[in-house]
């Protein structure tokens, strides 16, 4: 089958498209499907660059949000109710699904937990096998890309903000750098829990553009002093909950703009990983500082009920056919991206 696969750790200039087996069916629950639109997320991005701890076997395939056709199943996935040809979209972080955590529905916590593209090979190719306990059904008025750009961004965001920073309604949230899909993601779901959003970016376009998403308040970070800003929008409360996942650029106006009792929710740090927090702050304001990955389950299928219901829905910045690949980690390396970006591998 044809992929887009990294040859060597590094850049964009390492990805090619390639010949490569075809993955196969091992366990009775399994699902292969054929993949019409890959997504690319920043995770993506810096597999690209390696990550610690972990070792790739190369050609290695890229990507890991997709959406397709089943094309074969196990038994157990049959049983399940899948059937060949179904339109599906797929959780990409895997359980082992017998170990505490994953019966909890806390998969990503589960010590054998992997991510397509990360840990192992990714969806940028013509088939891809997953358990079928990762697959929700794609509705019909959704097209293959918005399929593909939706599940690891809004599934991220929804543990972040519900699991994780249990966002009550009325409540405020600053979350930072719109134009990613972990934050637009999080402007719907502050919308559609009852909350107020305060969104940042250093382009006005890309504000404007945040609007149309549900976004209350629209701040630029780069000329406006943020703590400032939230401390006047909020009558000097400052915000409940702080989405920051920019890391080291960001940490400190973050925990500035955070009300008493507040609680500040991470899932990533592009801008680097090492922070550093005033501690006697955080007692004595009683933060909470919260980790959250990916999310479970039945998280997943929570998040796509919303879809049906036409509540969620992802952002598609621009899509670009398989043999272009290399170009869409291009544009993401340099931020011009407003949402998601889709590869289309089969027409």
């Amino acid at each position: 089958m044809k992929a887009l696969v990294l040859t060597e750790l590094g850049g964009p200039d390492q990805l090619k498209i390639a010949e490569v087996p075809a993955p196969r069916l091992q366990r009775p629950d399994d699902v292969l499907v054929r993949v019409h639109a890959a997504g690319i997320n920043h995770l993506d991005l810096f597999v690209l660059g390696g990550l610690p701890g972990i070792t790739y076997n190369f050609p290695h395939i890229v990507g890991s949000d997709a959406a397709g056709t089943i094309a074969e199943l196990g038994p157990a996935a049959a049983a399940a109710g899948w059937a060949v040809g179904d339109r599906v979209m797929m959780n990409p972080g895997i359980g082992c699904n017998e170990c505490e955590y994953c019966a909890a529905d806390h998969q990503p916590l589960c010590p054998r937990y992997s991510l397509l593209g990360e840990h192992q090979a990714g969806t940028a190719a013509e088939f891809v096998v997953v358990p079928a306990r990762n697959l929700a059904r794609v509705p019909e008025r959704m097209r293959w890309a918005a399929a593909a750009a939706f599940s690891l961004v809004t599934l991220t965001a929804w543990r972040m903000l519900t699991t994780r920073a249990r966002l009550r309604a009325g409540e405020t949230v600053l979350i930072w750098g719109i134009g990613g899909g972990v934050a637009q993601a999080c402007v719907q779901i502050t919308k559609l829990l009852g909350g107020t959003s305060i969104v940042t970016s250093s382009s006005d376009a890309k504000l404007e553009r945040a609007r149309a998403l549900g976004a209350d308040h629209l701040v630029n970070h780069v000329r406006e002093d943020i703590p400032k800003t939230v401390r006047a929008l909020t009558a000097g409360r400052n915000a409940d909950v702080v989405v920051d996942t920019v890391g080291e650029e960001t940490w400190g106006r973050s925990l500035r703009s955070l009300g008493r009792g507040g609680r500040l929710v991470t899932c990533g740090g592009t801008s680097g990983p090492l922070v550093t927090t005033d501690v006697r702050k955080l007692f004595w304001y009683q933060w909470d500082i919260l980790g959250s990955t990916m999310g479970g389950d039945r998280e997943y299928q929570e998040v796509a009920r919303h879809a049906f219901e036409g509540q969620l829905w992802p952002v598609v910045d621009s899509i670009v056919p398989l043999p272009e690949g290399p170009a869409a980690f291009r544009r993401m390396e340099i931020g011009a991206q407003f949402g998601k970006l889709v590869i289309e591998v089969a027409p």
